[in-house]
């Protein structure tokens, strides 16, 4: 596999730092970060992103989170390492990662679960750090980054 091109964050003038912005902005609402990898460890794999299941999957391990967890979050429902927080967060990042699956594809059911853990700040992060991850799932699969050559130019950017 070779990518198509080189990762258009990196390529178009001012991207990757106005990605980067945004998940600064995110982090402010105080969900928890580990809370925001699992949900786009969730995504990327819904989406079949290799770089950001690479990545998330890292920086989950490097955040202390046990294997056990990283493994089981693509079975999350019925796992029992996760809080019910996690568990509405990671319901929430399905529904609003698989929009064309269902007409009401974030349904109240599930937006409710996820107000009752999170206030309007934080559920506002989290939505937007699914918009994010989502938005990057789609620019690595569409270019078919290579997910070593994508997680180190990721890596890289955030230590820039």
């Amino acid at each position: 596999m070779q990518s198509r091109i080189d990762h258009p964050a990196l390529t178009v003038k001012g991207a990757m730092e106005a990605l980067q912005q945004l998940e600064k902005a995110i982090k402010r609402a105080g969900v928890p970060e580990a809370t925001h990898e699992l949900v786009k460890l969730r995504a990327g794999q819904i989406n079949s992103c290799s770089g950001c299941v690479d990545l998330h999957s890292r920086a989950l391990r490097a955040m202390g989170e046990s294997d056990e967890r990283i493994v089981m979050v693509a079975a999350w429902r019925d796992s029992a390492y996760f809080t019910d927080a996690e568990r509405a967060a990671l319901a929430l990042a399905e529904a609003a990662t698989r929009l064309a699956d269902r007409p009401d594809p974030v349904s109240d059911e599930v937006w409710e679960e996820a107000a009752r853990h999170y206030d309007e700040d934080e559920l506002a992060s989290l939505v937007l750090s699914i918009a994010s991850i989502n938005a990057w799932n789609r620019l690595n699969v569409a270019t078919r980054q290579i997910t070593s050559d994508a997680v180190e130019q990721l890596i890289a950017s955030r230590a820039a």
